[in-house]
């Protein structure tokens, strides 16, 4: 299957650093655990300071991945478009990344990858659609003709504003409605009038609400695109077959931090150890859903939107990406 040129020349553009990209150290393949049995207990996983790695964190810092014989190192990505050439090139293991880019990365055959676990998914207010607080736009159905800030255009953000403009009438087109800012530049767009409206997440949506009045016109958690999946964790194919105990392991450390991540109050405290988010600021935070299970009918919906929205040229079965959720152990 292939995603059209545009999203090509993304995934292409990500591949440019696979050559810088050291392999895994050959000696800790081998490694196994006594008594454990994995394939290899030393893992370098790829994580973004946002909040959906917050589980992530947890698991390293209450020692789940050490109770499952595993020594996880976190290596930290600008965003998750780097973790595709360096999951390829084999310095990362797993990683963290927004499901858009790990799916087309697949479908591609840029990089054949298997999701491992199901990380993150939008809930009330964690993915918004802002405008600035004197504009006259109302309704997603009043961006038409007008510029829309994403972070990334052709992926899950300007995705998540085509499908609220749909569901109110309104078409928008990926290189006539929408320019790139990273979100830290977003508030200034607004506020200098550079973009009619912005595609933003937490924390940047409470901040720039509180620093400059901008306001929500259309919150992208409900309707078609409710507790949407937003992000998850994958490896190369390659790896997840020669290393399926390791995954297993992996898989069940994760399941346990992602429950502990239900109490809002272990996330909040987890935030500000790992991003630049102050702890008054965690608090006040718009957070989403982390899923305790990898539920391939599920993760569908990303696929079967990236079709609707001209990101895959084909149909993609999800259930041919994933690995099955590893049993609780003992």
């Amino acid at each position: 299957m292939k995603l059209r040129s545009s999203l090509v020349g993304f995934v292409a553009v990500a591949l440019l650093g696979v050559s810088a990209c050291s392999s895994s150290d050959d000696s800790t393949t081998a490694q196994t655990s006594s008594g454990s049995g994995l394939e290899k207990t030393s893992l370098t996983v790829g994580t973004i300071p946002v909040v959906d790695t917050a589980p992530l964190q947890m698991a390293v810092s209450q020692g789940l991945f050490k109770a499952e014989g595993l020594d996880v190192k976190l290596q930290t990505l600008a965003g998750g478009a780097e973790a595709i050439p360096k999951l390829k090139g084999g310095s990362l293991d797993i990683s963290s990344g927004n499901y858009v880019s790990f799916l087309g990365a697949d479908a591609t055959g840029t990089l054949d990858l298997k999701i491992v676990v199901d990380g993150f998914a939008s809930g009330p207010k964690s993915h918004v659609i802002m405008v600035p607080k004197d504009s006259t736009i109302q309704t997603p159905a009043d961006l038409k003709d007008k510029i829309v800030a994403v972070n990334t255009k052709r992926n899950v953000a300007s995705m998540l504003v085509r499908v609220a403009a749909k569901a109110h009438g309104v078409e928008l087109d990926e290189d006539k409605n929408f320019v790139e800012f990273p979100f830290p530049e977003m508030e200034g767009a607004l506020q200098n009038k550079k973009v009619d409206a912005a595609q933003v997440v937490e924390p940047f949506g409470t901040q720039i609400a509180q620093k400059i009045g901008a306001r929500i016109i259309w919150d992208t958690s409900q309707g078609p695109t409710n507790e949407f999946p937003i992000s998850g964790y994958a490896a190369a194919s390659e790896f997840a077959a020669e290393n399926p105990k390791t995954i297993a392991a992996f898989q069940r450390a994760m399941a346990k931090a992602q429950a502990l991540a239900a109490d809002r109050a272990e996330v909040v405290k987890t935030i500000p150890t790992y991003t630049t988010i102050p702890a008054d600021v965690a608090g006040s935070l718009n957070i989403g859903v982390f899923p305790t299970t990898l539920n391939a009918t599920r993760l569908q919906r990303v696929a079967d939107s990236m079709l609707e929205y001209g990101l895959l040229d084909s149909q993609l079965n999800v259930q041919d990406v994933i690995v099955a959720a590893a049993p609780a152990a003992g």
